[in-house]
């Protein structure tokens, strides 16, 4: 798959994956590669800046748990403002593409030129 059809959806992808439950960086890297079944396998580089910019604008919190290793890590969930804002992207989604399976699918029209 092009990464370059991602763009403009990490956010809301993420904020799926979050609300779903994987609520740390691995864990959430390896949920987004099964959900899209491989055909999205993104790099930390990727994941942690855009769940950064997440936590900045509101919609996810983070807090440092033990993990049964023994080792730290951040956790992440959804805010109420989080769950607003997935609700809204997934209906602007599901417009968007419907608009687009629409017009992909239909025969079309010879044009005259």
């Amino acid at each position: 798959m092009n990464p370059e059809m991602l763009k403009g959806h990490l956010d809301a992808v993420l904020l799926s994956v979050v609300e779903g439950g994987a609520g740390y960086g691995y864990a959430i890297i390896k949920e987004i590669s099964q959900r899209s079944q491989g055909a999205l396998d993104l790099p930390e580089g990727t994941i942690y800046p855009a769940l950064h910019r997440l936590e900045k604008a509101g919609l996810i919190v983070s807090q440092w748990e033990q993990a049964p290793s023994g080792r730290k890590r951040r956790t992440y969930t959804l805010t109420d403002l989080g769950r607003r804002t997935l609700t809204e992207r997934c209906d602007q989604w599901n417009s968007f593409a419907n608009v687009i399976t629409a017009l992909l699918t239909k025969p079309r029209a010879a044009t005259a030129l």
